[in-house]
């Protein structure tokens, strides 16, 4: 029943989960969302958009789907309201979340609620018993990690569609390899998982960022007084004045420059100039246009071509000409060395918005003179160490600890809200909480860097391929970020996994007003793949030679020297993956030509995109620290620095600790990411974590190991066993054992340790970038099948073939949801999307693939052993979405005869280009 009362404004008792729950609102136009997780504490309904756009606050109301942010808590009142945390109970939905977790469905986990509340109205829906039925009922909810793929094979496993997939419990010693389900896929299932906007400090105060409204402006705020008077929650207002450090952070130390809060003038649309704090519903309803700030709009430098003009302002006063970096990559004599027959073209891509379903969020407090804050992170050390610096106190008096992570992609290596909410909770007696809304999210957060690129390759009579060069600039909007790291990993990889006898490749990063430009799963080099793999056609076709047997001429091998002088002794899997797909190749080739003869408005084409990538950071130091702890009851515990953001890094991880040890992976306990309890493992970034904090957890077990036999007095190859509360050591003398419940416990109840440390073998490279940049590289060819409907200019990707040499497969359900994920951002990068900014600041004119997108896709695990990695292992991450968009367009290519140079190739881009070309 609905009451209404002058003073309590409005009643209502909600059926939530098969509870009777009442509450009590101001009014009952408030979202149904928001009276869950505030209200209710059922945070596991998520909320990526309020606008109803992504889906994940999916609930069902009388066992239909409804975004309840768009459902106000009065319309709720009399439905039956189930979330996520109501599938346990309910024993028509036994066992789903388990199929979820089992079948690799979840990733980040952000999106997981939402799709289980789909899966539930499929199975509680008898007339959904087809997969495109399924498929349908899925459409509503965006994920930006999974692909799709294995949440619509979890329904069919549940609904008996699909042969169920047995749960792997390998014995001791055979946890590598293996299926087993994530460590993390319980929480993430259940709604348990804490995401940013679910890390709650009692008495937090709310902080909503004022932002510029221009892209290039100079400003002074006005008298503070009467925005006091006018709303008496807000307890203060922070501007530049109040950092009491630096005012300029950055990605890389050496070239910071962007402010926490802008000092008088504004190099992009949305950036912050101060920031009001106060309580939550005085914050939610100030409007930010009321900030007291006058404003001098000045001509924005959008595009890299104004920014280069002799009469452009210079954005930073140290960057003449607007140039961050430049870096040239020269093997040998490009000119003296070409060969006799050459292609070259020009090709334009555009910013990429990560649109991770999980808007930046956090929370700080000050603790006497500590800052302690829980954030969504890629890079809790690196946030540690840039607060640090923005507050001028030692690294070690902040504290990090990452929430589970909904989305990154690259995107959450950059600070977003962490340095206004620590100014902010340095100054206050309370803790400070921050949510972006999506607006802000995409307006003011990092974008792949846009790129105009001109190669050039050649060949000799043989089609033996002798050279490539290429000039590459790429927008790096008004700040840093990773700009530099962009310029210098585009150029080693610029030419492909080929073998050329002679390399010029240039690349400039330039200052833009235009959004901030910053690491996107691959660091431009899914940009550069794009040139050399429609090259790589072009040149094929122009000598008369199979496409893909024109790449296996060329593919790089064991023994090869890449463009950087690196000799590559082994694990280049590249050959085998091509070799995989020839056959495919062969009559998917001969099928789409048969089609095509037949067919004149619809026509088909297959294309190939091969890529590489260098596992970790370029060249410098790279380390990655562990520490594996024993307890007094034997317990082992791996604290584990590198955070989780969906790639399934504590899953690899606790299996090769548990190998190391020969254990079952039960036995391991994780710690992740608390910067007070971890050690630095560096970023999750770069495909890094397999290889490099792999590296690190083997070392750290076997000193542990060997800490305990030197406990025991053993020699040092005695067998360590593990048994219960007891550890015991087999040596020539017999078994002993060892003895922790009489040693001495620290504040984590740790008795002993063992701590790992690997840096990967690499060298600095020369102002020629001659050298070893990475200790060992990712190698992969993807195919893709496309429809082209030449009237409506639209392309329909069918199916994918995807190869990729990733070492070891340490768990091969993992490796393939990564695969499909790839995928499905390179399908978005080839087809779909551009982001504008501020015009497409959100998930309705911003387009991302959806479940009805994604094609059909055959995985193939190549297994080319790295002898340096852990069990032989070296990562998939950033490989598997490299040579999507390169497959896509040389497909379109095929089938319609015109190149596509700009990306993405949206209908009106293809429709002008069959007009001029067709």
């Amino acid at each position: 029943m609905t009451e209404y009362g002058q003073e309590e404004g409005f009643k209502a008792v909600l059926s939530v989960n098969g509870t009777k729950r009442q509450v009590h609102c101001r009014d009952g136009g408030r979202r149904l969302s928001d009276v869950l997780r505030d209200d209710l504490k059922l945070t596991g309904t998520k909320v990526g958009c309020n606008s109803g756009d992504c889906g994940a606050c999916t609930v069902l109301l009388d066992g239909a789907q409804a975004c309840s942010c768009l459902v106000s808590v009065a319309q709720a009142e009399g439905k039956a309201v189930l979330t996520v945390e109501g599938i346990e109970k309910d024993s028509r939905l036994s066992g789903l979340q388990d199929v979820f977790v089992s079948s690799g469905a979840t990733q980040c986990g952000v999106c997981a609620p939402g799709m289980l509340m789909a899966a539930a109205e499929i199975v509680l829906d008898p007339t959904v018993r087809s997969r495109d039925r399924i498929v349908d009922r899925f459409g509503g909810i965006l994920c930006r990690c999974t692909g799709y793929i294995k949440i619509v094979e979890a329904v069919e496993r549940y609904l008996g569609l699909r042969a169920p997939l047995s749960v792997e419990k390998p014995s001791r010693g055979r946890a590598v390899g293996s299926r087993i389900q994530k460590v993390d896929g319980a929480a993430k299932v259940t709604g348990r998982a804490l995401f940013g906007a679910d890390a709650v400090m009692e008495g937090a105060l709310q902080l909503k960022v004022i932002r510029s409204p221009h892209a290039h402006a100079r400003f002074q705020i006005r008298d503070l007084k009467q925005l006091y008077v006018e709303n008496p929650g807000i307890r203060r207002v922070f501007t530049v004045s109040d950092v009491p450090g630096s005012n300029v952070y950055g990605t890389v130390a050496r070239f910071r420059d962007q402010p926490v809060f802008a000092d008088g003038y504004v190099r992009y649309m949305g950036e912050p100039i101060a920031a009001i704090v106060g309580e939550k519903s005085a914050i939610a309803a100030f409007d930010s246009s009321l900030f007291p700030v006058e404003w001098e709009p000045l001509l924005p430098l959008t595009g890299v071509a104004n920014a280069l003009a002799e009469d452009a302002p210079w954005l930073h006063a140290d960057r003449p000409g607007n140039l961050l970096m430049q870096v040239n990559q020269i093997k040998g004599d490009v000119q003296a060395e070409a060969g006799v027959v050459s292609v070259g073209g020009s090709f334009v891509t555009s910013f990429v918005e990560h649109a991770y379903i999980e808007p930046e969020a956090g929370v700080a407090r000050r603790i006497g003179d500590r800052l302690e804050m829980a954030v969504s992170t890629q890079a809790p050390y690196l946030n540690r160490d840039e607060i640090a610096w923005i507050l001028g106190i030692p690294a070690e008096n902040v504290r990090i600890i990452p929430t589970a992570i909904g989305g990154g992609f690259g995107g959450k290596i950059d600070m977003s809200l962490q340095p206004l909410i620590a100014v902010a909770a340095w100054h206050m007696t309370q803790p400070v909480a921050c949510v972006y809304s999506r607006a802000e999210s995409m307006r003011a957060t990092t974008k792949r860097h846009p790129a105009a690129i001109n190669a050039t390759l050649t060949c000799d009579d043989r089609g033996r391929l002798r050279t490539y060069s290429m000039n590459a600039d790429f927008n790096t909007g008004p700040y840093s970020s990773c700009g530099p790291i962009v310029a210098s990993r585009v150029p080693i990889h610029a030419m492909g996994p080929y073998r050329f006898d002679a390399v010029r490749c240039v690349t400039r990063t330039i200052h833009t007003t235009d959004a901030v430009a910053g690491a996107f799963r691959g660091f431009g080099v899914p940009q550069a793949a794009v040139v050399h793999e429609a090259l790589m056609d072009r040149l094929a076709d122009k000598m008369g030679i199979d496409r893909l047997q024109f790449r296996l001429l060329n593919a790089m091998r064991a023994g090869d020297r890449t463009s950087t002088g690196q000799k590559l002794e082994d694990s280049v899997g590249l050959m085998d993956c091509l070799s995989t797909l020839k056959p495919i190749w062969d009559a998917q080739r001969k099928d789409a030509e048969t089609f095509n003869r037949h067919n004149s408005r619809m026509k088909r084409g297959v294309g190939l995109g091969c890529m590489w990538y260098g596992i970790g950071n370029t060249c410098q130091p790279n380390p990655s620290s562990m520490r594996i702890g024993l307890d007094r009851e034997a317990r082992i515990t791996l604290f584990s620095g590198a955070v989780d953001i969906g790639q399934g890094v504590s899953t690899i991880l606790t299996q090769i600790c548990a190998d190391a040890l020969s254990v079952r992976t039960d036995a391991v306990h994780l710690v992740v990411g608390d910067t007070d309890k971890t050690l630095d493992a560096g970023k999750s970034s770069a495909s890094r974590h397999a290889f490099i904090s792999g590296n690190a957890v083997k070392l750290a077990a076997s000193h542990l190991l060997g800490e305990i036999r030197r406990q025991v007095q053993a020699q040092g190859d005695a067998e360590v066993h593990f048994e219960g509360h007891n550890v015991t050591v087999l040596d020539a003398g017999g078994v002993k054992k060892l003895r922790l419940s009489s040693m001495s416990a620290d504040e984590d109840g740790m008795v002993i340790y063992g701590i790992g440390r690997f840096d990967p073998p690499t060298t600095d490279l020369d102002e020629d970038y001659q050298g070893i940049p990475y200790a060992t590289y990712a190698f992969g060819t993807q195919m893709a099948l496309v429809e082209v409907d030449t009237e409506l200019a639209t392309v329909n990707v069918k199916k994918i073939w995807a190869a990729h040499d990733v070492g070891r497969a340490l768990n091969p359900t993992q490796i393939e949801g990564q695969i499909h994920g790839g995928i499905a951002q390179g399908l978005g990068l080839a087809l779909m999307e551009e982001y504008l900014p501020g015009k497409t600041d959100n998930l309705h004119d911003y387009l991302i693939p959806t479940v009805g997108d994604m094609p059909e896709i055959e995985v193939f695990i190549i297994e080319a052993a790295e002898p340096t990695g852990p069990y032989g292992a070296k990562g998939v991450g950033e490989p598997a979405m490299i040579p999507t968009a390169p497959a896509i367009l040389n497909a379109v290519e095929f089938a319609t005869g015109v190149r596509p140079t700009h990306l993405p190739l949206t209908p009106s881009r293809l429709s002008e280009l069959l007009r001029t070309h067709g």
